[in-house]
């Protein structure tokens, strides 16, 4: 009987140390991977709102702003930046120049028309309008419109084309005298080459300008005066006071649709030149504005809501693209046959 042969020393050393290589596989179970921890949503933190005041033209009943502005600041909201036109233009400057709604008030009760109204029988109008300009810039400290404590603009016409001209820039009182212009009333106003009258005549509630002006939500405050239906058929004036009303209407609401809430107080009646009743127009627009105050209230909750989901969103796709990165990274540094039998999951097939 022939002796069968010894295997040879080295197969069998590698036939041994792989058993024992599976062995070791067997006995020792691979731990599954730990499951991952999703990512927190990043920390994100926007700016308040920037609320902007288009304080609209309407010469006595104007006195109506500052009630409006009395209002919201006892409720916390404080404009950022105000345009105004004619008279708007007027309380809007004094409100940019640093006074807060009791200080305007004040200035309010004790206004004498006689310090702002200068007749000039012999020029383009019955009202020169140097008096109010010089009254406007001694109340704001002689500053220029971009030196005021708050972004200002002033809405003028300019006469010789028609032109809506926006004044953020240069002398404060100047451009107060040319918003409130009033063509028949007062003369135009010569800036530079050009001769300006009441912003009014283009842009009754200057909602574009307050936007113009950085305002994420504007408030416009209307008190123009509206047509009643007492139409004189018979009368000339009457017929030519009627018509400027509805188009004076028709021009404004194309720019009040373009304001976020509309602050309408009830000073219809309130003559163009009847100062006594500068308090009851206050107080007008202090209940004109506290009933708008829910709706304000709700466009500032849903615009900040709106603006701290997109900066979310624009957070995590940040923090996504990060992470992306950082495994792409990882996974390029395995890269030997040990990496690859321990390789991430994460990495397989990447």
């Amino acid at each position: 009987m022939r002796p069968i042969p010894a295997p040879p020393l080295l197969p069998a050393l590698l036939t041994g140390l792989l058993a024992g290589l599976l062995a070791a596989c067997a006995s020792t179970p691979k731990a599954p991977p730990a499951a991952a921890t999703p990512p927190a949503a990043p920390a994100v933190a926007v700016p308040p709102v920037k609320v902007g005041l288009a304080l609209g033209g309407g010469a006595a009943k104007g006195f109506a702003h500052i009630g409006v502005i009395k209002m919201l600041e006892a409720n916390g909201i404080r404009p950022a930046v105000v345009a105004g036109t004619s008279a708007g233009s007027v309380v809007g400057a004094l409100y940019a120049g640093g006074m807060d709604a009791y200080a305007l008030q004040e200035k309010a009760v004790a206004l004498d028309e006689a310090s702002i109204r200068d007749v000039s029988l012999f020029g383009g109008g019955l009202v020169k309008g140097q008096k109010l300009q010089d009254y406007v810039n001694r109340e704001v400290g002689g500053r220029p419109i971009e030196r005021l404590a708050k972004p200002f603009a002033a809405v003028a016409t300019r006469l010789e084309d028609g032109e809506r001209t926006v004044f953020v820039r240069g002398n404060t009182g100047q451009a107060v005298r040319a918003s409130s212009a009033i063509p028949g009333v007062f003369e135009a106003v010569p800036i530079d080459k050009s001769h300006y009258v009441d912003g009014g005549v283009v842009s009754p509630v200057p909602v574009d300008a307050a936007r113009a002006l950085g305002a994420d939500l504007v408030i416009a405050v209307d008190i123009s005066s509206k047509a009643n239906g007492k139409a004189s058929p018979d009368s000339m004036l009457g017929n030519l006071g009627q018509s400027l009303k509805i188009m004076g209407a028709r021009l404004a609401a194309q720019e009040l649709a373009r304001a976020d809430v509309v602050i309408r107080p009830a000073v219809n009646d309130i003559g163009p030149a009847d100062f006594a009743q500068r308090q009851r127009a206050i107080l007008e627009g202090e209940r004109a504005a506290q009933a708008a105050l829910p709706q304000i209230r709700a466009k500032i909750a849903a615009l900040q809501a709106q603006r701290l989901a997109q900066a979310r969103a624009q957070a995590e796709a940040r923090a996504a693209q990060q992470r992306e990165a950082e495994r792409q990274a990882r996974c390029a540094r395995q890269s030997g046959w040990l990496d690859r039998l321990r390789r991430d999951p994460d990495c397989r097939g990447g």
